[in-house]
């Protein structure tokens, strides 16, 4: 956390952060932004093992402080555990984050990513429907990226539009 926090003394506000957990902290932010000829900044402020139920303070230390014009979360996967035994405590969670972002920026843009689920757990499966319903009911983008899925032009077109609509293409 305090490496962002010493990178944000560099960083300009505004932009697109990424705000996710485990791999995501390897998401190469510079090729997206050459791949998609990006002309915001994006940030990647991902945490290994990131849980929900920390996700307001890590935002307020060290993402609030970018204003981000876009904010992606992909988190859960440390959750598993927590919404087995608590689906409501997680939801809520998820809630209170993205009433946080919202109060520090109303105009920010939201966007939740689902969790992978190549293998098709039906835990995994479940978390899904509970950010799809998040993201709806919060008036959130929603990003699906749970299964592989093999290449056609109305999935790719799909996937282009909504990083479109979430403001990496201008």
């Amino acid at each position: 956390r305090k490496n962002y926090e010493k990178l944000n003394d560099l960083a300009e506000q505004g932009g697109i952060v990424i705000f996710g957990s485990g791999s995501d902290k390897n998401i190469p932010t510079g090729e997206i932004r050459q791949a998609f000829a990006v002309e915001s900044k994006i940030y990647n402020r991902s945490f290994e093992n990131l849980s929900v139920t920390e996700s307001v303070s890590i935002y307020e230390k060290v993402i609030a402080p970018l204003a981000p014009e876009t904010v992606m979360i992909h988190i859960g996967e440390a959750d598993l555990t927590i919404f087995a035994e608590n689906p409501t405590e997680f939801d809520n969670k998820y809630r209170e984050l993205i009433g946080y972002i919202k109060s520090q920026n109303k105009k920010c843009r939201i966007a939740i990513i689902s969790l992978r689920n190549y293998d098709y757990d039906s835990q995994i499966e479940e978390i899904n429907k509970h950010l799809k319903y998040i993201a709806d009911f919060e008036k959130c983008e929603y990003g699906n990226i749970a299964n592989k899925k093999a290449w056609n032009p109305k999935s790719t077109m799909n996937t282009v539009s909504f990083v479109y609509d979430i403001g990496f293409i201008r």
